[in-house]
């Protein structure tokens, strides 16, 4: 529990204990008087800019391992009856179960309609074994139960689009959600659909169960997508082929708005993310006339952040200001430094992200990268196989700005300690692609917040890749008593109590799990080559 400063307090109760979720413009009834202060005014803040879900934490699971994830993948489409959507950047050449599973569920239920949305450039390398090639089956079996939707970044046009080869035409930005969904259920990962993530790689899995609002804002988000994206078809049959599509020997990507050009989508693409954020704030989507009821207040929040800088959305950028804004503001008038661990398999930390951690004197932050043989690049042939020596150039550059920013990590006696801290993270026969963050009031409570989904919190993520993240508050503080109405609510709050506390310590248990196999940083005496640096210094921030 943290001790605030008497002004600090009013200043918090100012900002309303409770909070109809964005006051009068928003979705659903928020309470926040469950929120450690640490984060209480954040919320408050953050609920006035973005959508907002209340969930029982009894309704969330955290995965730890890549069989987990495939497993419960592979379940939740055997269990769909109305609806399968999957976002992620590409389908594996190998994932022949996958792909059977999906054609098993087409043929039981005939109402079933499966939507896929998928990176355009990495689902269309060249060869039989692409992803395009192996949806093609799925596609003539069943014409008008399955849609396939292919993004194409629009920053790699002309004839720089001409000149690029295949497998580096990603660096122009991709599209990089990670959505696995059906019905009103949902799990969000970094991980996609390939072997690597189902066995040896590791992400991070959250998995919702019945959360109706939730499941349809992913839904819409993908659809509104789908819009200003190409539509998979095969090529027997696509007799009329609209202006803008592409035409390969055996299937068609059908460009569906004759009126924009596929290069020319930013402003498109820009009001439709702001008209639909905008529609999830607005006070008829939701019934917020009912006060809410104990057990409500014990309720995670979930706010889903979009970032696609290329598209002038940047809701994860202005959230982490946000963020980082009010700590700064509680962390002047409490004891305790709070906590913030960060990890990323990618790690170049995005610059005005930098700036906010050292900045920020007392919050302490400790971050783990891959180490270079977890980088997913290591080993691979030509230029990518320097991708990995190009991460430890960055991380030595993140290194010395904290040295310069007096902010090394500085062990205190009996544990614990101050500063910000870099460790890498190395498992033999094994590669890193977690991220995310998680906030803890002090070092040894367990967090109260997360951020979890596509994000690698880098300046690719920031303004190259489209990202759909999601911010997570989890209530710290039991209901006063004058709040449980009659004694026989009292086992019920009790209960959702425990489940709030239960889910704080699974993520607590998700940092510990990540740390076990992390390793001091030894960045510092890696030798960088000359013609790396001129790679890096080319591409700048494809990384």
């Amino acid at each position: 529990m943290l001790r605030i400063s008497s002004t600090a307090a009013r200043r918090t109760r100012a900002a309303h204990d409770e909070l109809w979720c964005s006051a009068q413009r928003c979705r659903r009834f928020i309470s926040i008087s469950q929120l450690d202060p640490s984060i209480r005014d954040f919320t408050a803040a953050l609920a006035r800019k973005q959508p907002a879900f209340s969930i029982s934490p009894n309704s969330i699971r955290i995965l730890s391992k890549p069989p987990q994830f495939y497993d419960l993948l592979l379940d939740m489409i055997r269990r769909a009856e109305r609806r399968i959507f999957i976002s992620s950047l590409y389908i594996g050449s190998a994932e022949s179960e996958l792909i059977s599973e999906l054609r098993r569920a087409l043929h039981e239920k005939s109402s079933l309609h499966l939507y896929l949305h998928l990176d355009l450039n990495r689902s269309t390398r060249p060869g039989a074994s692409s992803t395009a090639k192996i949806l093609l089956p799925l596609l003539k079996e069943y014409p008008t139960r399955v849609h396939v939707s292919m993004f194409r970044s629009p920053s790699l046009r002309g004839l720089l689009a001409k000149l690029v080869p295949p497998r580096f035409n990603e660096g122009w930005g991709t599209w990089h959600a990670k959505v696995y969904g059906v019905d009103d259920e949902i799990m969000i990962s970094g991980a996609n659909l390939n072997k690597s993530y189902f066995t040896n790689r590791q992400d991070r899995y959250l998995h919702f169960t019945d959360q109706h609002g939730l499941a349809q804002y992913c839904f819409n988000f993908l659809r509104i997508v789908a819009q200003f994206s190409f539509k998979l078809l095969p090529a027997e049959g696509s007799s009329i082929i609209q202006p803008h599509s592409y035409v390969q020997e055996d299937y068609v990507l059908q460009w569906l708005d004759p009126h924009t050009h596929p290069h020319r989508i930013n402003q498109k693409a820009e009001n439709a993310f702001t008209a639909f954020q905008s529609s999830h704030l607005q006070p008829s989507t939701l019934d917020s006339s009912s006060p809410p009821s104990t057990r409500d207040s014990n309720h995670a929040i979930i706010f889903p952040i979009i970032q696609a800088g290329q598209f002038n959305i940047r809701e994860e950028e202005t959230t982490f200001t946000l963020l980082f804004r009010h700590l700064n503001i509680i962390a002047t008038a409490v004891r305790t430094r709070p906590l913030l661990d960060l990890t990323s398999g990618y790690f170049s930390l995005y610059k005005p992200y930098q700036d906010l951690i050292l900045g920020s004197p007392y919050v302490d932050c400790k971050i783990v990268a891959a180490a270079p043989k977890a980088n997913g690049f290591f080993g691979s042939n030509g230029i990518s196989g320097r991708i990995p020596e190009g991460y430890t150039l960055y991380e030595q550059r993140f290194m010395k700005a904290v040295k310069k920013a007096g902010r090394l990590w500085k062990d205190a006696t009996g544990g614990g300690g101050q500063g910000v801290q870099l460790s890498e993270w190395s498992k033999k026969g094994w590669t890193y692609h977690a991220k995310g963050i998680w906030l803890s009031p002090s070092p040894l409570s367990p967090p109260v917040l997360t951020l979890f989904g596509s994000t690698n919190l880098n300046s690719r993520s920031a303004h190259l890749d489209t990202e759909l993240s999601f911010l997570m508050v989890i209530p710290s503080e039991p209901p006063a008593v004058s709040q449980r109405i009659d004694s026989s609510n009292l086992a019920s709050d009790e209960d959702a109590d425990s489940s709030a506390m239960s889910l704080r310590r699974g993520f607590a248990e998700e940092t510990e799990r990540i740390r076990c196999d992390a390793v001091p940083w030894e960045g510092g005496r890696r030798n960088v080559r000359f013609t790396t640096k001129l790679i890096v210094w080319l591409v700048k921030g494809m990384l």
